[in-house]
């Protein structure tokens, strides 16, 4: 009779594997998706955190190319106002631009 551990030899076998393969269901439900989601934590976190430092250095190095450039014909104290008046100038464009897109109710 199958299942009865005293006349059937393979029953402690059946048995731990059947444990092993249910332990294994149920960390595939649950440990692999929470390590899924700890990864996607992480690297999300890191993507924006290097994209902030992308973006200020490119403003930084922006502000000082017009200032280098200006500089070519201006004194270097009015290049750094007009590099300021420059950078300021597309940025607000670019605010009042996605301001005129953005969904009113």
């Amino acid at each position: 009779m199958p299942g009865n551990p005293l006349t059937d030899p393979n029953w402690a076998p059946d048995l731990a594997d059947q444990i092993t393969e249910f332990i294994g269901n149920v960390r595939d439900k649950t440990t692999n998706n929470a390590i899924k989601v700890a990864r996607a934590i992480v690297f999300g976190l890191l993507g924006a955190i290097l994209g902030v430092v992308t973006l200020v250095l490119a403003l930084i190095f922006a502000t000082r190319g017009i200032q280098a450039i200006v500089d070519l014909f201006t004194t270097w104290g009015r290049a750094v106002y007009i590099s300021y008046f420059v950078v300021g100038g597309i940025f607000t464009l670019t605010g009042l631009f996605l301001m005129t897109k953005r969904a009113t109710r």
